[in-house]
C-alpha cells in the first residue's frame, strides 16, 4: 500500500521527458511509499519508459497532455489559457486530492499563480513564497525565503514568510530554529523602511525565534537557521550562491582531472577535499517548496538534470511526511492569537 502521491509534470523544464521520466523512476526506486503520476505526453513518456526498459506498475501512472505552459508564457495569459496543460492537470490532481504533492520544473509564474488559484492559500498568508535549504560550512541546512515568487513585497508578507519558514525549519530540525532577516548590514540602525518594520514585528512575537539581521556573507554560515527577504534579493542571492559554487567545482575538478603529475598527486592527496566540495554541488539543493498554500507544489531548477529532480521529488515525500501545511496554519493561527494580546 503505497501512501504518498506526487504529480509529475513530466513536460516541464529544458529537457521534459528525457529527464523527467528517468527521475520518476529511480524516484521509486529511493521511496518504497511512494507513487509519481507522470502528466504528459504519453507516446514521448512511454518511449522513455522502453528505453529504460521500466514496465509500468501500479506505482506508475501516466495521464496524458499534449499542452505545455512555454517557459515564456506570462502568468496572466496561463491562468486563462491553462486548460489541459501538464501543469495545470499535475496540480489538479492535488487539489481534487488525487496526488499529495506536484512537482514541476516549468514556467515559475505560471506555476505560481495556477497554484494559487486552484490550491488557495491558507488562511492569514497574503502570498506563497518559494523557499530551500542552502548547505552551510558545518553541514547544517539554512532556509532561504522568498526566492522570487514576489519581487517586492510589504512588512506584512515579509513576517508571514518568517513564520512559514520558521515552521518547515522546524520540522526539519526538531526545535524552534533561529529566524533572522537578510540586511546590508547587522546593525539596527541598517536597512530600509520594510525591513526595520519587519524586524519590529519579529521582536514583538514570542513565538519566533527572531536573532535580527544577516548580512550575504554569512548565508552559508550558520549564522541563522531562517533568512527572510523579498523574492528580488533572495533570487539574485540565491543565483550568486550557486555560481560561485559552480565556479568552485568547475576549477577543482580541471585542477584534478589534468593529465599531468600535479594533477595525479593533487587526486592523491585531496581525494577528501574533493568529496566534501561536492557537498556544494546546487543539485543536491533542487527543490523550491511554494509555501503558503493549502497543497505541496514544489519547483525545481528548469535545468536540472535526473539526479537534482529526484532531490526534488525527495522534498515532495518528505514534506508530505511532515504535514508541511497543516503545521504552518497552525504555527499562524498561534502567532496570530499572540498578537492580538
Amino acid at each position: 500500500m503505497h501512501n504518498i502521491t506526487v504529480a509529475l509534470d513530466a513536460m516541464g523544464g529544458d529537457f521534459g521527458p528525457s529527464v523527467t521520466v528517468p527521475a520518476a523512476v529511480q524516484a521509486l526506486s529511493l521511496f518504497p511509499e511512494l507513487k509519481v503520476v507522470l502528466v504528459g505526453d504519453e507516446p514521448s513518456i512511454n518511449t522513455q519508459l522502453n528505453q529504460l526498459g521500466y514496465q509500468r506498475s501500479a506505482r506508475l501512472e501516466v495521464r496524458h497532455s499534449d499542452r505545455v505552459i512555454s517557459n515564456s508564457e506570462k502568468p496572466s495569459f496561463a491562468l486563462r489559457n491553462s486548460h489541459d496543460t501538464s501543469m495545470r492537470i499535475a496540480i489538479d490532481l492535488v487539489e481534487s486530492e488525487n496526488a499529495d504533492a506536484c512537482v514541476s520544473s516549468g514556467n515559475t509564474g505560471a506555476l505560481m499563480a495556477l497554484s494559487r488559484f486552484r490550491l488557495k492559500l491558507l488562511p492569514g498568508i497574503d502570498r506563497p513564497a518559494l523557499v530551500t535549504a542552502l548547505p552551510t560550512v558545518s553541514g547544517n541546512k539554512t532556509w532561504m525565503l522568498d526566492l522570487g515568487a514576489n519581487a517586492s513585497v510589504d512588512a506584512d508578507s515579509l513576517f508571514q514568510f518568517a513564520v512559514m519558514g520558521s515552521a518547515l525549519a522546524e520540522q526539519h530540525l526538531g526545535r524552534k530554529p533561529k529566524v533572522a532577516i537578510l540586511n546590508i548590514g547587522a546593525e539596527e540602525i541598517k536597512g530600509n523602511d520594510l525591513v526595520k518594520r519587519c524586524a519590529e514585528m519579529l521582536t514583538q512575537t514570542r513565538s519566533i525565534n527572531y536573532i535580527g539581521f544577516v548580512e550575504g556573507n554569512e548565508l552559508l554560515h550558520d549564522a541563522a537557521d531562517v533568512v527572510v527577504c523579498d523574492g528580488f534579493v533572495g533570487n539574485t542571492a540565491l543565483k550568486a550562491c550557486e555560481g560561485t559554487a559552480q565556479l568552485i567545482l568547475d576549477k577543482l575538478k580541471a585542477k584534478l582531472t589534468a593529465s599531468t603529475w600535479k594533477g595525479w598527486i593533487a587526486r592523491i592527496l585531496f581525494s577528501d577535499l574533493i568529496t566534501e566540495v561536492k557537498s556544494l554541488n546546487p543539485d543536491q539543493y533542487n527543490g523550491a517548496s511554494l509555501l503558503g498554500l493549502r497543497g505541496i507544489v514544489i519547483k525545481s531548477h528548469g535545468s536540472a538534470d535526473i539526479s537534482a529532480l529526484v532531490h526534488a521529488i525527495g522534498e515532495a515525500v518528505h514534506e508530505v511526511k511532515r504535514q508541511v501545511p497543516n503545521h504552518i496554519s497552525d504555527r499562524l493561527e498561534a502567532v496570530l492569537l499572540e498578537r492580538q494580546y
